[in-house]
C-alpha cells in the first residue's frame, strides 16, 4: 500500500482493522485504525512528537479545538478527553478515516467531538486552537491551499500546533508561513521533527 492512499476520499485498499495504543498527557489511549488511513499500524512518530511537545489544553480549555488531517483520531481524541468542555472538531478528506474518527470518539465516551469532510464545519466557527500533522506528501499546492484555507480561521488569539518532518521540508515551511504574514516559533525539535507554533 503507499501512502497516497490516505488522501483519497474514499481509499480502495482493504480494511483490515488493528488496534493502536499509545500514551498522550499521562492518559492510555486504544483506538481503531485501518488500511486506507494516515499511519494505520502505529501513531504516527510526529504526531506522536507533536502531543509529547505542544501545550495540550488544560481541562478548563472551551474551544473550539480542531484537528485538520484527523486520520483516525488520534490527536482529536487526545484533545476532546484533555478538554472536556471544548468541542472538538476531526477533518479529514477521507471517508474511512472520519468513520474511524466517530468509532473512536464513542469508544472514549468523547461526546465533545464532531467528526466532518472540510465543507462541512460552519463557516462562522472560529478556533482556539488548530492542531495538525499536515500531509506534506500531498505536494507543495494543495497544502499551501490546506493551510490557507484553515489557518485565518483561527480565533482573533487563537493558535495553530503543527509537526513537520525536517527531511520533508519543515523549515522551508516556517518560512513559507511567515511570508504569509504568520508570526512562527519553532516550539520544538525531537526525533528529525519540528513542532511549530502559529501565532
Amino acid at each position: 500500500m503507499t501512502e497516497e492512499h490516505y488522501f483519497s476520499a474514499q481509499p480502495s485498499v482493504g480494511v483490515r482493522r488493528r488496534d493502536v495504543e499509545f500514551t498522550a498527557g499521562g492518559r492510555e489511549y486504544a483506538l481503531v485504525a485501518a488500511g486506507g488511513v494516515f499511519s494505520a499500524d502505529r501513531l504516527d512518530p510526529g504526531t506522536a512528537v507533536l502531543l509529547r511537545k505542544a501545550a495540550l489544553p488544560g481541562a478548563g480549555a472551551t474551544g473550539p479545538l480542531l484537528d485538520l488531517g484527523c486520520g483516525y483520531g488520534p490527536i482529536a481524541c487526545v484533545l476532546a478527553t484533555s478538554a472536556p468542555s471544548a468541542t472538538v472538531y476531526a477533518v479529514d478528506v477521507n471517508e474511512r478515516a472520519r468513520a474511524l474518527a466517530a468509532e473512536n470518539a464513542t469508544r472514549l465516551g468523547a461526546a465533545n467531538l464532531r467528526v466532518a469532510a472540510p465543507d462541512e464545519v460552519p463557516e462562522d466557527v472560529r478556533f482556539a486552537e488548530i492542531w495538525s500533522n499536515p500531509p506534506i506528501r500531498i505536494g507543495k499546492p494543495e497544502l499551501h491551499a490546506m493551510l490557507d484555507r484553515w489557518l485565518p480561521r483561527r480565533a482573533p488569539d487563537g493558535v495553530a500546533w503543527l509537526v513537520v518532518a525536517r527531511h520533508l521540508g519543515g523549515d522551508s515551511l516556517q518560512k513559507w508561513l511567515e511570508e504569509r504574514g504568520h508570526r512562527v516559533a519553532r516550539h520544538a525539535s525531537q526525533k528529525g521533527y519540528r513542532v511549530l507554533k502559529v501565532g
